[in-house]
This record gives structure tokens, C-alpha cells and sequence, in this order.
């Protein structure tokens, strides 16, 4: 009898074993949120832009150390020309077991279908209003009925889950709370909603007085509907709740009020490569030019993954009353 070698684990230096990869493909998008990016933004570089070739043999290093869960963000995903593409590639990988997208939804409608066709299994929507010309203020550009034509078209195409991304802002959309709950039981789909993260310089509003904690949305939803704590998780920081007898889920991403690094099972890939241990520090790792450099090696790039995971913060220190110290914007992190 013959013993298979143990499969090898991402773990990092606190005993937390990564499994689940949020990698971007663009830091460009087509709407300028007013969380997430300056209304003029200066995009990279496509040079300095991972290929398709690159970001593949990334997604199968990093399933082939154990990694079962990749998560495809942006800027906007569906705005990279040949990203269905890549999609199906990477969906056809052994030992991956879920694909998702996250989109801001302004292509959504066209590209339902082929994304699955490709093996997305779950996508997640941005959506911060109902209002239209509030969306339209706190997307600088976007059209609310565009955004909801492609929810509703995904929703048809029977993915396993679609769930809403709330951004909440004091005084700008934290009245909206209830009405999106009851927008997502109507479609039958899930919600998270997220307290502002401090990453990159806008002017557009002040942070600490924007800020509305998942406590009080907690507190505004419960007037209204009953929530039941759920004990299952999908992978990323939300903590769920049932909403009444419906089928839809309320979640709350709360890297303020309820901090989530203890059980932290997560990584990111920018844009340019660049291999960031946690959201809310800048400890990195420069995949691109290690691939780059050793002829696009995957058993090298491997070695540098299972390594950097040395350099994997035990926490966050997000401050909103500082001024950022991580001065990348959401759009080049990556959702």
C-alpha cells in the first residue's frame, strides 16, 4: 500500500490556513465610486498589467496549495478584454471548488451567461442605492437601471448565489438600509453590508464623520425583521443572518466595530502582481516580477507562495480618525 504525501497548505505563521484568493484583473473601471477611487484617476500602465497567461498559472499555483475558493474583482472584472476567457480556464482547475465574480454590475447583463458557462458559481453585485440619482452621485457615473437589468438577468441564469455589496455612508445612503433589504427578499438573493475601508486619499467626503457602524444597520434592520445568527460561512468576513422566514441572508463586513483577522483565511493578488498578505497592510509580495524573471516557473512561484506566508500580518490596524497609511485605492486592491 502506498501513502499519498500530505497535500501541501498555505499557512502562515499564527496556524490560519489560506484557502481563498481575491485576484484582480484591472485596476480600471467604468464607474469612479466615491469610496473607492478619486474622480480622476491615474490607471497603470498596461504593461504593468498582469497578461492572461500570468494571472492562470497564479490561480494554478495557487490551487495546487490547496487553495479551493478564487474570487475574480477588479476596478471592474468584465471592462478586461478576454476575462471570459480566462474564466473558463481557471474554473476548469482540479481542486477548485467555487468561482466568483464580484462586478459593479454595468456589464452584467450582457455577460450573465457566459460567465456561467465559464464555472462562476456565485456572484456579488456592488449596489449602494435605489435611488437613482443617489447611485448616480455616489458612482460619479453609473446608471442605476443598467444594474439591475444585470441582477435581474443573473438571477435567471440560476447562479448558486447572487448577493448585493452595500457600501454604507452616513448621510448618504444608511436610510436606504431597509429598502434594500426588502429589494434583496423580493429577488431572493442575499446582502452584506460593509463599513467603509480607509485605503487611498479622496476628498470627496470625511470618513470618520461618514462612518455608520454595522452595529446601528443591525439595529435599523431588527425594527423591522427578525435576524437568527447563521453559523455557516462562505468564505469570506461576513457574519450572516437569517431574515425572517425568507431565503435571503444578511451579512455585515465590519472591519471597524468587530474586527475579523483571528480567523482570517484570505489573500490577495492586485492588478500589477503584487501579492498582499492583508487588506489593511502593505506587506507584499512582487508575484510579477518573480514570474517574470524565472520564465514564467510555476514550481517557483510556488515556492515564493508557501514562503510569503511568513509575512502574513496577524492583524489589521485600520484607523479612520489617521489619515490612510495604505495609499493604494480600493479599485487597485482589488474587492
Amino acid at each position: 500500500m502506498t501513502n499519498n504525501p500530505p497535500k501541501l497548505q498555505l499557512k502562515d505563521r499564527f496556524g490560519r490556513v489560506v484557502d481563498y484568493v481575491r485576484i484582480s484583473v484591472t485596476d480600471r473601471c467604468d464607474y469612479r465610486c466615491v469610496y473607492c477611487m478619486s474622480e480622476r484617476m491615474e490607471f497603470l500602465p498596461r504593461s504593468d498589467i498582469l497578461s492572461l497567461e500570468e494571472l492562470q498559472i497564479i490561480t494554478q499555483a495557487f490551487v495546487e496549495l490547496g487553495v479551493s475558493r478564487i474570487r475574480i474583482t477588479g476596478g471592474e472584472p468584465l471592462v478586461r478584454k478576454g476575462v471570459v476567457s480566462l474564466l473558463a480556464k481557471i474554473g476548469k482547475l482540479p481542486g477548485l471548488d467555487e468561482l466568483l465574480i464580484t462586478t459593479n454590475g454595468s456589464h452584467l447583463a450582457e455577460y450573465a451567461e457566459s460567465l456561467k458557462e465559464s464555472g462562476v458559481s456565485r456572484i456579488n453585485v456592488s449596489l449602494d442605492s435605489l435611488d437613482k440619482v443617489r447611485f448616480k452621485e455616489m458612482t460619479r457615473v453609473g446608471d442605476l437601471d443598467t444594474v439591475l437589468n444585470g441582477i435581474d438577468t443573473a438571477i435567471s441564469k440560476g447562479f448558486q448565489r447572487i448577493k448585493i455589496n452595500t457600501v454604507v455612508l452616513r448621510n448618504r445612503n444608511h436610510q436606504e438600509v431597509l429598502d434594500l433589504v426588502k429589494f434583496a427578499i423580493r429577488k431572493g438573493i442575499d446582502i452584506s453590508f460593509i463599513e467603509e475601508m480607509p485605503l487611498g486619499h479622496i476628498d470627496e467626503h470625511d470618513r470618520y464623520e461618514a462612518f455608520y457602524s454595522s452595529d446601528e444597520l443591525k439595529q435599523d434592520i431588527e425594527r423591522f425583521f427578525v435576524l437568527t445568527p447563521l453559523a455557516e460561512k462562505t468564505g469570506g468576513p461576513s457574519r450572516y443572518y437569517k431574515v425572517g422566514e425568507t431565503t435571503s441572508r444578511v451579512g455585515f463586513i465590519s472591519p471597524h466595530s468587530h474586527n475579523f483577522c483571528g480567523d482570517c483565511n484570505r489573500v490577495r493578488v492586485t492588478a500589477e502582481g503584487r501579492l498582499l498578505l492583508c487588506l489593511g497592510n502593505e506587506h507584499s509580495v512582487d508575484l510579477r516580477q518573480s514570474l517574470r524573471s524565472n520564465g514564467h516557473n510555476l514550481g517557483a512561484l510556488k515556492g515564493i507562495l508557501i514562503e510569503s506566508m511568513n509575512l502574513k500580518p496577524e492583524r489589521h490596524h485600520f484607523d479612520l480618525k489617521e489619515q490612510p497609511v495604505i495609499f493604494r485605492h480600493m479599485s487597485v486592491t482589488g474587492g
